[in-house]
């Protein structure tokens, strides 16, 4: 794991999904994570841009924060945009790993309104 990188990743998910995940207890990723080959997570940092470059105006999402340390070798730290580093899971997403789920509502002003996070 890169260095100052937080010990929690996020995940921006449908509620359906999320729904869905809770009762397989286990998330096997969103249809843009099985055309990519892993699950797609965002740091705090990269949360909100994500939230606004891919589900822009899109209601009824969860914001999943999810421990890495449960994650072990199968979270690996990728560069993407502009050579970021992003947090990318190679399998299922164990629910145990889960630290919490939140609604992710849309503010006001369209974006969305995130809750405070690491």
């Amino acid at each position: 794991m890169p260095q100052n990188v937080s010990r929690v990743v996020y995940k921006i998910c449908p509620a359906d999904l999320w729904a869905e995940a809770e009762a397989k207890g286990v998330f096997a990723g969103a249809q843009v994570d099985h055309q990519d080959g892993f699950i797609h997570f965002s740091t705090a940092a990269q949360a909100q841009e994500t939230a606004r470059r891919h589900f822009a105006g899109q209601a009824g999402l969860k914001l999943v924060a999810v421990e890495v340390a449960p994650l072990g070798a199968a979270l690996k730290w990728e560069p993407s945009r502009g050579g970021d580093l992003f947090p990318h899971l190679y399998g299922p997403l164990p629910l145990s790993a889960v630290a919490w789920v939140k609604d992710l509502p849309l503010g006001a002003d369209g974006a969305h309104a995130f809750p405070e996070m690491e």
